[in-house]
């Protein structure tokens, strides 16, 4: 699947901004201002100004509405979160080249807030892949202890974790760990492995 660079860059945003929502045993990482603030940095979010109490807020309840499109049943109810997420943003789509980019499309209006910054470029970007029939790409990690959000661009569609460093070895190790622990103990008893 071919993903332009803005685009990608946006779902890289979505992704990291749903994952900020406190999960399990995970805080939220979205608490104050200078958390938002390093959100921005750490996204190279373009065009933002002074953030504060009523950004934060704002922000966090787009990644609300993000968070749902995740969970979507299916491609009409994530068409109806995206198109309702982008009608409320404001999208006003436009030609720009800034910051050493070439030009490229943005759809927020100029002097938006970041909150609707984020819903309009996200949103568009979540919306192409459902134009693309790529719906199924938005994911959550299938690791037991796990369900950050991700988008699965891997050519045939099979990426089942998050991270496959991280979520991915952990839970290989432990499918290794078991088996070697059932080869041993039916070495031991000279019984075969339970199926």
């Amino acid at each position: 699947m071919l993903i332009n660079h803005d685009t990608r860059c946006a779902l890289d945003s979505v992704v990291e901004l749903v994952n900020t929502a406190a999960e399990g045993d995970q805080p939220d990482d979205l608490m104050d201002v200078p958390a938002l603030r390093r959100f921005v940095e750490r996204n190279s979010v373009s065009d933002v100004r002074g953030l504060d109490e009523r950004d934060l807020a704002a922000v966090r309840a787009v990644r609300a509405r993000f968070a749902e499109v995740f969970t979507a049943g299916d491609t009409r109810a994530t068409a109806e979160l995206l198109n309702r997420m982008v009608a409320a943003a404001g999208t006003t789509p436009r030609l720009t080249d800034h910051d050493g980019y070439d030009w490229h499309v943005h759809y927020f209006a100029p002097g938006a807030s970041l909150a609707d910054h984020l819903a309009a470029d996200g949103g568009m970007a979540l919306a192409f892949l459902v134009v693309a029939g790529e719906r199924e790409r938005l994911r959550r990690c299938e690791a037991p202890d796990c369900r950050r959000a991700f988008v699965d661009l891997s050519r045939n569609r099979s990426r089942r974790y998050c991270d496959s460093r991280t979520c991915g070895n952990r839970l290989h190790v432990a499918a290794y760990r078991q088996r070697r622990r059932e080869a041993e103990e039916s070495a031991a008893t000279g019984v075969g492995p339970q199926r």
